[in-house]
């Protein structure tokens, strides 16, 4: 008999070419479905919330994956870990019904974005922050962010390779906040396009070095054109923050810790 069972995932994104599965190259994904498949002892794969490209972490990456033997939740845990490269971690695991899907049943993600604005590049934080080294107004920033909340085109927000069937998407908040050296760019939408999150930043970024002023924000939305657009943020300050679900999923939230942290 097969059971599905959901798990909480989270990555460091720096040395793998994104989640899914490509032959010959490291994917999150790939190393994931070895993991799992070895406690299983048949192949398994495991469907991901949401895809994340090349250089981008995952603070709670939900997947779903059916399997056809019995195993506790604590076994599919360690049991994974152990198998798991040192920056991938399967954080927890629990039996849902046939009916979930991590990515169709997902009603709302959660990005966080990271800026380390200083005049000096990162040591420690190297491939976990985006550097910027002029002066940014967070201000000014989230006075661009609040043209692009609600439900919009976002044809200019994508990239053009994005294989999305409609560019229509809600984004319930954007947030911009500073922290010192550090400014936070906080995005929650029900769904997003490709590259998406990082166009947002770019523009965003462009505001609050003086570029541009807030308004542009709304007129590059309004112009449904990539190339209205600003440059498309690097991945490296990009964690997929949170997935929302409705009852009966209720899966844990990210950890104090990485939340103090990040």
């Amino acid at each position: 008999m097969t059971t599905r069972i959901a798990l909480g995932v989270e990555y460091d994104g720096s040395q793998f070419s994104g989640w899914q599965y490509q032959e010959g190259t490291r994917t999150v994904q790939g190393c994931v479905d070895a993991a799992l498949s070895k406690v299983a002892n048949h192949p398994v794969t495991a469907i991901c919330a949401g895809r994340t490209d090349r250089g981008v972490h995952a603070v709670m990456q939900v997947v779903h994956a059916d399997v056809e033997v019995e195993r506790t939740m604590r076994a599919w845990i360690l049991g994974s870990n152990v198998n798991l490269p040192r920056d991938v971690s399967i954080l927890w695991a629990q039996p849902v019904d046939n009916d979930f899907h991590a990515r169709f049943s997902a009603r709302g993600r959660h990005y966080r974005y990271l800026i380390l604005n200083r005049l000096v590049r990162p040591g420690v934080l190297h491939q976990k922050v985006t550097w910027e080294h002029r002066p940014l107004d967070v201000e000014r920033m989230q006075a661009g962010a609040n043209y692009l909340i609600g439900t919009h085109d976002f044809t200019s927000y994508r990239t053009v390779a994005c294989q999305a069937k409609s560019p229509i998407r809600t984004i319930r908040y954007i947030s911009v906040s500073r922290q010192g050296d550090k400014i936070t760019v906080n995005v929650g939408a029900n769904a997003f396009l490709h590259h998406m999150v990082r166009n947002i930043v770019g523009v965003l970024v462009a505001i609050g070095c003086g570029e541009q002023e807030p308004a542009w924000a709304g007129e590059v939305l309004a112009a449904k054109d990539r190339t209205a657009g600003g440059v498309t943020a690097p991945p490296h300050g990009l964690y997929l923050y949170d997935v929302d679900y409705e009852a009966p999923y209720h899966f844990p939230k990210p950890g104090e810790m990485l939340t103090d942290v990040l």
